[in-house]
C-alpha cells in the first residue's frame, strides 16, 4: 500500500514537472523576442519583469543602463520604453502615425472604463470621441461665460478662501477645489462650494485613486486580474474609489437627462445627450451612455488632478525660494497692480512669472511616463524593431531633465525659459502634455488655469511655511508625482 502510494505520488510529481517543462518550452518559443527588437533586462519565466519597478527613476536607471530605447516584460506582454528628447520626439512627432493607439484590453482599464472614454479609446470611437470634446471646448470658449471668465471668477473664490484661513494650511484640498470647478461648469454647467463635503469627499477619492493606480503592486493586476480580484491590495481600494466617483458622476448625469433642453444645452453632458440622439444612425462613434460616463470622469480627472498638482508644487517652489517669489511679485505689481484681476492678455508682458511657471511645470515632472501607447504598425525606432501591437511607454521626465537640453536640468531655474533680454523663450524640450495624436486635450485650458491662479495668488499673498516646515523637494510616486503634504502661511499683501 505503501510502495502503491509512493508510485502514485511520483507519477503525479513527474506529471506536473513534465506540465511545467512543457509550458515552460512554449513560453520561450512563443514569446521569444523578434530580432532587433529593444534590449532589457533578463526575464523571468511567466512572470517577466514584474519584480522591477515601473517608477521613473527605475526607468531613468535603466535607460542609463540599456539606451534611450529598451524594453521590460510585465508578465508575459513587452513593453518598450522610450527615453530622452531626441528619441521621444522621433515616436510622437516624427513618426507620430506610428504610436498613435492606446494599449487595447488592459485588465485595470477595462474594469473601471470598459474600453471607451475620451483617453483610452482607439479607431474611429476615439476619433469621433475626441472631435466632439475639441468643438465643445472651442464653442464654451467663445460664449459669454468663456473659460478666462470663469477662471477669473473662481480664483476671487480661492484667494477669499486663503484669507479664510487661521494659521498654515494644507492648501492641496482648495486648489483642488478652485481647478476642478472650472471643469464642473464646463462639463457639469455648476460649480461647488468649497465646503461642500461630498464634492470635497469625491475629489479625495479621485486623487487617492490615481495615486494608487500608479503604484508597482497595482499595476500587478494588469498580469493576474483573475487572481488578483480575490486578493486584497491597493487596487481593490482603488476600484472602490472610482465606483463611489463613478456613481457620482452617473447621478450628474441622471440630472441633466431629467431637465434637458435640446434646443439650449448648458455644457457637455447637455451636449453629448444632444450629440447622441443624432448619431443613433452611426453606433460606431460611440455616442452612448457607458461612454459619456467614461467621458465624463476623463475630463473631471485630467481637469482636475495635474492642474492642481502643478500649483502645489508651484506654491511649494515659491516658498522654497522666496527670491524669486519677489520677482514675480514685482513683475505683477508692475504690470497688473492690485486694482483689478490677472487676464490673459497679461502674460505676454510677463515673462518671469510666464518662465516661473513653465519651469514648475518641467520640474514638478507631473506626469512622468505619461499615458501608454501602442504602435500601430510595424516600426523602426532608434535603429530597433517594435512590432505592430506593442505597447510603448515615453518618459517625458527623461525630457524634462534631459541634460543635452536643459542647463540646470535637476535645478528650479526660471532662466531656462528666458533670453538673454530676459524675454520668454520656448524650449523644444518642453513636453510635460506629451505631443503628436495624443496630445493633452485640455493643453490649452490647463495654460490658461495656471497663468490665472498662480498670479491671482501671488498678486494677493506672500507665502511663507509653517512654523518648523521643513520643505521637502522630493515627491510622492503614484501615476501622477505630486509634493508631500506641506502647510503654509499667507500672508495679505
Amino acid at each position: 500500500m505503501f510502495f502503491s502510494c509512493l508510485f502514485d505520488y511520483i507519477d503525479f510529481t513527474g506529471f506536473l514537472l513534465v506540465f511545467f517543462l512543457f509550458l515552460l518550452l512554449k513560453y520561450i518559443i512563443t514569446d521569444k523576442n523578434p530580432p532587433c527588437f529593444p534590449p532589457g533586462p533578463w526575464p523571468l519565466p511567466f512572470m517577466g519583469n514584474i519584480f522591477t519597478g515601473l517608477d521613473f527613476r527605475t526607468i531613468d536607471k535603466l535607460a542609463e543602463e540599456y539606451g534611450d530605447v529598451f524594453s521590460l516584460r510585465w508578465g508575459s506582454e513587452k513593453i518598450v520604453f522610450i527615453s530622452g528628447y531626441k528619441m521621444v520626439k522621433e515616436a510622437l512627432v516624427i513618426q507620430l502615425d506610428s504610436f498613435a493607439d492606446r494599449p487595447s484590453n488592459v485588465p485595470m482599464f477595462d474594469q473601471i472604463l470598459n474600453g471607451t472614454g475620451l483617453i483610452i479609446s482607439n479607431g474611429y470611437l476615439w476619433k469621433m470621441q475626441r472631435k466632439f470634446a475639441n468643438s465643445h471646448l472651442r464653442n464654451f470658449n467663445k460664449g459669454l461665460r468663456g473659460l478666462e471668465l470663469i477662471i477669473q471668477e473662481e480664483s476671487v473664490y480661492l484667494c477669499d478662501a486663503f484669507k479664510e484661513e487661521q494659521g498654515p494650511f494644507d492648501p492641496q484640498l482648495l486648489l483642488s477645489s478652485a481647478v476642478s470647478n472650472i471643469i464642473s461648469s464646463l462639463v457639469f454647467g455648476h460649480r461647488f462650494e468649497y465646503h461642500d463635503k461630498q464634492f470635497q469627499n469625491i475629489l479625495q477619492l479621485d486623487s487617492e485613486a490615481i495615486f494608487l493606480s500608479g503604484l508597482t503592486r497595482t499595476q500587478l493586476y494588469n498580469v493576474f486580474p483573475r487572481l488578483f480580484n480575490f486578493v486584497p491590495g491597493p487596487h481593490q481600494k482603488m476600484f472602490a474609489n472610482y465606483s463611489k466617483v463613478l456613481e457620482f458622476l452617473n447621478d450628474e448625469i441622471n440630472k441633466h437627462k431629467e431637465d434637458l433642453d435640446s434646443s439650449n444645452p448648458r455644457d457637455y453632458i447637455d451636449a453629448y445627450l444632444v450629440e447622441m440622439e443624432k448619431r443613433k444612425s452611426d453606433p460606431e462613434a460611440g455616442f452612448n451612455f457607458d461612454t459619456l460616463l467614461s467621458a465624463t470622469l476623463d475630463f473631471f480627472e485630467a481637469g482636475t488632478e495635474t492642474s492642481a498638482t502643478t500649483l502645489c508644487w508651484g506654491l511649494l517652489f515659491m516658498m522654497k525660494y522666496p527670491e524669486i517669489q519677489r520677482k514675480v511679485q514685482a513683475e505683477i505689481d508692475r504690470v497688473i497692480g492690485h486694482s483689478r484681476l490677472p487676464s490673459m492678455t497679461d502674460r505676454p508682458n510677463m515673462p518671469y512669472t510666464d518662465a516661473v511657471i513653465h519651469e514648475t511645470q518641467r520640474l514638478g515632472n507631473i506626469v512622468p511616463l505619461g499615458a501608454p501607447k501602442r504602435a500601430c504598425k510595424d516600426t523602426m525606432l532608434g535603429g530597433y524593431f517594435i512590432p505592430k501591437g506593442t505597447t510603448i511607454t515615453t518618459s517625458l521626465s527623461s525630457v524634462l531633465k534631459d541634460k543635452n537640453e536643459w542647463e540646470t536640468p535637476g535645478s528650479f531655474n526660471p532662466g531656462h525659459f528666458l533670453d538673454e533680454k530676459g524675454q520668454f523663450r520656448k524650449r523644444d524640450a518642453f513636453l510635460p502634455f506629451s505631443a503628436g495624436k495624443r496630445v493633452c486635450l485640455g493643453e490649452q485650458l490647463a495654460r490658461m488655469e495656471l497663468f490665472l491662479f498662480f498670479t491671482s495668488l501671488l498678486q494677493h499673498f506672500t507665502l511663507t511655511p509653517g512654523p518648523g516646515e521643513k520643505l521637502s523637494l522630493e515627491g510622492q510616486l503614484g501615476f501622477t508625482y505630486a509634493p508631500i503634504s506641506y502647510h503654509i502661511n499667507v500672508n495679505l499683501r
